[in-house]
């Protein structure tokens, strides 16, 4: 087996930053997954918004770097906000990174974003590592369409209805968890979803990377996801889609009726339910004559 390089032998050269906010994805574990063109960002970034100075104070002196870091957690981001606009006004360049991936996804920093949008200010993303990607990659499940859910609830009472809103859904679903609530997790996913294909994904990039495979029930009882360490990834896949009744294509049409024509009712019908318009159509005729 060939050794790795060390460097790329050739990279295309870098480009000059120009003055603007860039959010900036970080490694989720491994350092060498930082991107050439975020190193160059963070050399020539007049200031570093980060989700926890000290994570990324280490992230910088791994690569030699240094920079003005500010914080920019859930409490400090409006004043960071502030920072941003003021320093970006003055023709800066202004870094947002969080601990680890890509920031905004489920870390602060959107109120920075947002804020900087707002002012018409320039805004650049620098994408890189993301654990969400990384887990769809490897779960072996359907990745054309995908719902991302976050964290759910920390209550049973709350993830159970949070699961509920989500069931009808026929994306792949996607959630970030921890160790210490995993198990329950799992367990009220399948209670409510059903034993869909899941995987379990943690650890992506580092030494002990691991996905565990599996419908959702068998996954609930599993003794490796019994508190796992490490950052964790759910990845469930879509449900089976159920056909609409008869039944269901008269409600759908007498309701959709009361506001609007024959071909309109039908139209939306069948976008909805996934059935033929014409006989739809056929049937609002029917229903209208009744």
């Amino acid at each position: 087996m060939s050794e790795a390089s060390v460097f790329p032998p050739a990279a295309p050269p870098p480009r000059r930053v120009e003055p603007g906010l860039y959010l900036v994805a970080t490694p989720i574990g491994n350092l060498r997954d930082m991107t050439l063109r975020a190193l160059d960002v963070l050399a020539a970034a007049d200031l570093v918004l980060a989700e926890d100075t000290r994570v990324t104070a280490k992230l910088l002196s791994a690569y030699g770097l240094k920079a003005r870091l500010e914080r920019c957690d859930d409490h400090a981001s409006g004043r960071a906000a502030e920072q941003a606009i003021e320093r970006l006004r003055e023709g800066q360049v202004v870094a947002l990174v969080s601990d680890a991936g890509t920031p905004l996804v489920s870390d602060p920093g959107f109120v920075v974003a947002r804020a900087v949008i707002a002012e018409g200010l320039p805004v650049h993303p620098i994408p890189g590592a993301s654990s969400l990607l990384a887990a769809l990659c490897i779960a072996g499940l359907p990745a054309d369409r995908v719902l991302f859910a976050g964290f759910l609830p920390p209550k049973t009472a709350g993830r159970t209805a949070a699961l509920e809103a989500l069931k009808g859904q026929r994306q792949t679903l996607v959630f970030f968890e921890s160790g210490p609530r995993l198990k329950d997790s799992l367990t009220d996913m399948a209670a409510v979803l059903g034993p869909r294909p899941a995987a379990v994904a943690r650890e992506l990039t580092k030494l002990y990377e691991e996905c565990v495979r599996g419908p959702l029930d068998e996954l609930a009882v599993d003794p490796r996801l019994d508190a796992p360490k490490g950052e964790i990834v759910v990845v469930v896949g879509p449900g089976e889609e159920i056909q609409a009744t008869e039944a269901d294509a008269d409600a759908a049409l007498i309701d959709a009726l009361q506001t609007l024509s024959t071909g309109d009712a039908a139209s939306e019908v069948a976008k909805a339910l996934g059935l033929n318009r014409k006989t739809l159509y056929r049937r609002a005729l029917e229903l209208k004559g009744k």
